[in-house]
């Protein structure tokens, strides 16, 4: 090989070389953005995790509160029936009681 055509090979391997940098150098920031955005969606990961564990105890407790108000809505609803059943004890004591002083005052008369 010649002198020229080694300067020439030189030359273009400088070249070749000088773009590969600058490629290389694009590459890095490249790189580093992807670094820094996989930590991101590490994190946002971890926050995401942690909220959906946050909102399953809190369903969990939305789950007993609603038992609890379900059970406290009833109550009246029972205390009513039972008043209900007291009255219409009453009620059908108080006839009997009147039936039967009916009949014994009947039967007083008779005698």
């Amino acid at each position: 090989m010649e002198e020229i055509e080694i300067m020439e090979r030189l030359t273009k391997m400088e070249e070749r070389s000088k773009s590969n940098t600058h490629r290389l150098d694009r590459l890095e920031r490249v790189t580093n953005e992807i670094h820094t955005m996989s930590n991101t969606m590490i994190q946002l990961v971890e926050e995401v995790k942690h909220t959906n564990e946050t909102v399953g105890s809190l369903d969990a407790k939305v789950e007993r509160m609603g038992s609890r108000v379900d059970s406290m809505e009833k109550l009246p609803a029972d205390d009513i029936r039972a008043y209900r059943r007291t009255a219409v004890a009453a009620i059908i004591s108080a006839m009997a009681g009147a039936v039967a002083a009916g009949i014994l005052s009947m039967a007083i008369n008779y005698i």
